[in-house]
């Protein structure tokens, strides 16, 4: 921008008139006066000329670096492109087709086919049993004109997960008031949201018959989502439909990947599956004590099972076998139980866990202090929370029921003849349950049941609230929403 000399120009012809018209009357006592204005208004004059020139040098030294960074930055969003097309023809490619170790240098050429830059590639990418998970792209870029100012982007490229969701659901999903969602719910069918939701709700219908079990009486049409939870403008319906066989269906897999992909197996057990099983203890060393149930408790009265008929259930321990201490293998973090599993623990590191029958969950799930941890549990049935878990439990990882659902069945308490054993009755109601992470139910996922709006049976008081650490670095085989990688998280240095 040029500088305003208007006021300096005109003070400056003013000096000039004025010395000029004392200079017609040639007095000798003014000479020496003239001179020393003359000195004075010059040196005022050059000091203003001389910080206007050095002001519009600095404005343009500024303008260049900044379209200088402008270039670079554009330069390193390039190489982030030339790695993902790359990752499109070498899917499992870490090193750039060099068989080394980066960075990876190329050039960068302009439409002219002229070297206007280069860009430099840092690969780090998540390889699980041989299968390519997440990658974190970090690509420097500069100028062949100014090598020396560089930009830097980062971004993890991958297959969008179910651990982006806080919840997706296969059936309609009921959310009760005293529930609160941090993170994004999904519905292939009806939401009543009357919950506290911070994200958005998304079902995949225009409308819904909104049934008794549901809150209704009589029978009503509703939209998509309704309800008289919070946030209704973050309300979407309808939307797509999730395919939940393809987001699901990798359980054959996580088997394979355990029995001969370097993870660990663990095969079926003979006698009546509805009694036995495995229980795993996850260790905050990075291990698991496996133990072999030899017999459970049955409860027989008081209790509607997962198909919503009175028990008997069997859930709660008798006995048990102790198996070993496992080591969790580095290369490849999936175990496999072929049974039925009780899952409880301190998660260290990334891990999968899958398992042909139910999960049950008798105790808290949480991660280690340190690091980065994560869990994908994922089973071909329910997921289930038993009868005596503690009063608050906690459940933090991805949680995967492909055919059931994530539930804690109805324990009925105070009707004689239809309760469950008073040494059991302080269980029936629970007061908390916290989810870190997501949950994937092809039934509707239950967590509490009421009646006239009051709890009887659950949790009274329920908290989803999404990881999104984990979204960006899921654990192996993590269920993706879409086959079709991209990048999932970029920012700029």
């Amino acid at each position: 921008m040029a500088p305003r000399p208007c006021a300096t120009v005109q003070l400056f012809k003013h000096m000039i008139q004025v010395i000029s018209i004392q200079n017609l009357a040639p007095h000798p006592k003014k000479r020496g006066f003239i001179l020393a204005t003359v000195v004075v208004f010059g040196a005022v004059f050059l000091t203003i000329a001389l910080g206007m020139a050095g002001y519009l040098l600095t404005m343009q030294r500024s303008e260049q670096a900044h379209v200088e960074h402008e270039a670079a930055f554009a330069i390193a969003e390039a190489g982030l492109n030339y790695y993902a097309w790359h990752l499109a023809h070498f899917p499992t490619d870490l090193q750039d087709g060099t068989g080394g170790q980066g960075p990876y240098e190329h050039e960068y050429r302009d439409p002219e086919n002229d070297i206007a830059g280069s860009f430099s590639l840092e690969i780090d990418g998540n390889v699980q049993c041989g299968v390519l998970g997440a990658i974190g792209i970090e690509s420097t870029g500069w100028t062949a004109r100014n090598p020396n100012r560089s930009a830097t982007v980062l971004a993890r490229y991958a297959r969008p997960s179910v651990a982006e969701y806080g919840v997706i659901a296969n059936a309609i999903f009921k959310v009760n008031p005293n529930r609160v969602i941090q993170g994004r719910v999904h519905s292939n069918y009806g939401v009543r949201m009357d919950g506290d939701n911070l994200s958005t709700v998304e079902s995949a219908v225009s409308s819904w018959v909104c049934t008794s079990p549901y809150g209704c009486s009589p029978d009503t049409t509703v939209p998509g989502v309704f309800g008289t939870g919070t946030h209704p403008e973050w309300w979407q319906y309808p939307v797509p439909s999730m395919d939940f066989g393809a987001i699901t269906g990798n359980m054959a897999d996580i088997e394979t990947a355990a029995q001969t992909g370097g993870g660990r197996y663990f095969g079926p057990l003979e006698g009546d599956q509805n009694q036995r099983g495995y229980r795993a203890v996850l260790k905050d060393n990075g291990t698991v004590d496996v133990y072999q149930v030899t017999g459970t408790e049955a409860v027989t009265s008081g209790v509607y099972t997962t198909e919503w008929v009175w028990g008997p259930e069997y859930n709660i321990i008798a006995s048990e076998t102790f198996l070993g201490n496992y080591t969790i293998p580095s290369s490849c973090t999936v175990l496999f139980f072929d049974s039925r599993l009780w899952l409880e623990g301190v998660v260290k590191g990334i891990i999968t866990i899958g398992a042909s029958g139910d999960i049950m969950t008798p105790n808290s799930i949480v991660y280690a202090d340190s690091g980065l941890n994560g869990l994908t549990a994922i089973t071909q049935s329910n997921i289930i929370m038993p009868l005596t878990v503690p009063n608050d439990l906690i459940l933090s990882g991805v949680f995967v029921a492909q055919e059931g659902h994530l539930v804690r069945h109805y324990y009925v308490n105070g009707y004689p003849g239809y309760s469950v054993p008073s040494v059991y009755s302080s269980f029936v109601l629970r007061n908390s349950l916290t989810t870190i992470g997501s949950i994937v139910s092809n039934k509707m996922p239950v967590t509490v049941i009421t009646s006239g709006g009051v709890p009887v049976s659950g949790f009274v008081n329920n908290h989803s609230v999404y990881d999104g650490r984990i979204a960006k670095n899921p654990p192996p085989f993590t269920p993706y929403i879409s086959p079709e990688y991209r990048f999932i998280t970029w920012r700029q240095f």
